[in-house]
């Protein structure tokens, strides 16, 4: 085992190159050349997304919640997962996640509590996300984007909770946000 003597900060990375492979509205993808941590000279691909990842658990006061179901491209399978969907770099992610709750669910919340930040793939992306939970729930209608066909379910939460715990959902930000969400319940830090 070599310990390293520099500082756990700093990077270790030397980029001498770097050109731009592809870009859309949504993401952009950059091959750099690199000298990496060990001195040797390689290649490195990093995929910026332009977006902000944006997950909600609402919940009622009968403690429900709500899964989206969804085809998911990249995939090629069936996905359920919490309200998600992405805002810009330079929206209020809050703004963000009241906005596609409405879009997926029709559902406006009178309580937003942000539970969780995380880097989604952090060995090729800069994802980001924001996820909140969402309370004093209030239905509307639906209002879901022209790529999205969606089916919406009203579930108990310890049924969502065993459907991650079964392997049943496989969303990374879904699976987060709802082991973080079963963790604020057992300590009672959710007012319904």
């Amino acid at each position: 085992m070599i310990l390293s003597m520099q500082h756990p900060e700093e990077n270790p990375w030397q980029i001498t190159a770097e050109k731009e492979v592809y870009n859309n509205p949504w993401i952009n993808l950059t091959e750099y050349q690199v000298i990496n941590p060990s001195g040797n000279p390689g290649i490195y691909g990093k995929v910026h997304f332009k977006n902000r990842a944006i997950g909600i658990v609402p919940l009622d006061a009968n403690l429900n919640t709500y899964l989206v179901g969804q085809y998911r491209f990249t995939l090629s399978q069936y996905s359920w997962e919490i309200p998600e969907g992405g805002g810009p770099l330079d929206e209020d992610p809050l703004d963000a996640a009241k906005r596609e709750l409405l879009e997926e669910t029709g559902l406006t919340a009178a309580n937003w509590t942000q539970i969780q930040t995380m880097h989604l793939s952090n060995s090729v992306t800069d994802e980001y996300c924001v996820i909140y939970t969402a309370t004093g729930l209030e239905q509307h209608e639906a209002e879901p984007e022209d790529t999205e066909q969606l089916t919406i379910r009203k579930i108990p939460f310890d049924d969502v909770y065993s459907m991650v715990c079964n392997g049943e959902i496989t969303d990374s930000v879904t699976v987060a946000a709802l082991l973080k969400v079963k963790l604020l319940l057992s300590e009672n830090r959710i007012n319904l």
